[in-house]
């Protein structure tokens, strides 16, 4: 299928024949992780050679907009799914619909459908999910036997509850760590409610809005209760006052599973577990997650994109999924590897299963992470009394509305 391929100027002479070097660049372990998988992909391609370059996260958005400006892009990479959006308006990534559509191996069908909607802009698909990611709630079962509480909390209304029992009874100093340096739970909350975050074609803010601020006023509750600590020096270390009773909720993703099973002492194994987010209400049980995750992406300047998908067709069969899960404990994109690892139902995964049946995209613009950056910086200024909650998100909103300012003008000219 392959071997048609016009040689151009990523190849190589290896004796007689002609090599095509497709350049695969992944950050983090996932770069070191993906190496064993290439021998298996050129085995079926003879005259493929997949080059891996392995990126650290930290440098990774950085190499990737000084490669487009030099023009030097890979043939495909891996791009968290909050990054796809700013390299849509770049014009540099390939739309893959066609390929999907003609593809055996990738089918929406497959796949989250929260986490596949990230890949999806303005009707076009860019990206397919390759792991995924969203947060749950990771919970002291033990510490919620004390106080009779069965099961983990299913409404916010039952996590103030709970933190207050523990809190009261002096089970744990605080009920929950909500560390002030992530934007994270106050967008879901926001979410919960009913906010669009963003409003028209993501142009404005909508955080002073009324959804977004009953979803702000559950948040800081914790915080004036004295059921979350407020000191980020509180919590030096998160895996050490989960253990030591500092808190005994905390919410967070699916790479805390491996630290949090390296770093309690075994006897304290069975005393924790995940559960999904609660919701406003019990009917809505689990409450809307964020859709996180990573996704492999082709690029337009690649001049071998048939061999660009069907790299990424292999790295998207089940077993090869199931196998990558093994070695690196990335929660797989496929639905079949959840089901044939077992994964769906057992602990502490099951909950990761459930939720992701339930998330939501962020907002698709490639200002996101500067406006989330400013909603951290807005949270303090809430949680420590400076200013009210509506005060500081209509301040927060005129930041915003700046950001976007250029985004407005583009729209304009539709």
């Amino acid at each position: 299928m392959i071997l048609a391929l016009v040689l151009v100027s990523s190849c190589s002479n290896s004796g007689d024949a002609k090599i095509i070097n497709l350049d695969f660049w992944a950050f983090g372990a996932e770069g070191n992780s993906v190496r064993q998988f290439v021998a298996g992909f050129e085995a079926e391609n003879p005259g493929v050679h997949v080059v891996v370059q392995n990126i650290p996260w930290t440098a990774a958005h950085e190499k990737l907009l000084t490669a487009y400006a030099g023009n030097s892009l890979p043939d495909i990479c891996q791009l968290g799914n909050t990054w796809i959006p700013e390299f849509v308006v770049l014009n540099a990534l390939e739309a893959l619909d066609n390929s999907v559509d003609s593809s055996n191996m990738i089918s929406s069908d497959s796949y989250f459908p929260g986490i596949w909607e990230t890949n999806r802009i303005e009707e076009k698909l860019y990206g397919i999910p390759w792991y995924v990611d969203t947060r749950v709630l990771f919970y002291r079962r033990d510490l919620l036997d004390k106080i009779g509480w069965e099961k983990p909390p299913q409404t916010w209304e039952d996590m103030l509850e709970i933190s207050r029992l523990l809190v009261k009874d002096g089970h744990s100093k605080y009920g929950i760590f909500l560390p002030l340096n992530e934007w994270v739970v106050p967008i879901f909350l926001g979410m919960q409610q009913g906010s669009e975050i963003l409003k028209e074609r993501a142009s404005y803010g909508t955080f002073s809005g009324a959804e977004f601020l009953r979803g702000l006023e559950i948040y800081d509750r914790f915080f004036q209760e004295g059921l979350a600590p407020k000191g980020m020096t509180e919590v030096n270390n998160v895996y050490q006052g989960f253990q030591e009773n500092t808190f005994a909720m905390y919410i967070s993703g699916p790479w805390n599973i491996g630290e949090m099973t390296l770093r309690l002492p075994t006897q304290m194994q069975d005393d924790w577990d995940t559960a999904p987010l609660p919701a406003i209400r019990v009917e809505d049980y689990p409450g809307l997650s964020l859709a996180g995750g990573s996704s492999l992406v082709v690029f337009r300047s690649s001049k071998h994109k048939d061999l660009a998908w069907d790299w990424i067709e292999y790295l998207s069969q089940p077993d090869v999924q199931s196998e990558f899960y093994a070695q690196t404990g990335d929660l797989p994109a496929r639905v079949e590897s959840w089901t044939s690892l077992e994964l769906s139902g057992k602990r502490p995964t099951a909950a990761f299963f459930h939720q992701l049946e339930s998330v939501k995209k962020t907002p698709q613009v490639p200002e996101w992470e500067q406006i989330a950056m400013k909603l951290q910086q807005y949270l303090e200024y809430v949680v420590f009394g400076q200013w009210t909650s509506k005060e500081a998100m209509e301040l927060l909103d005129q930041d915003v509305n700046k950001i976007l300012e250029k985004r407005r003008w583009l729209l304009s000219r539709d």
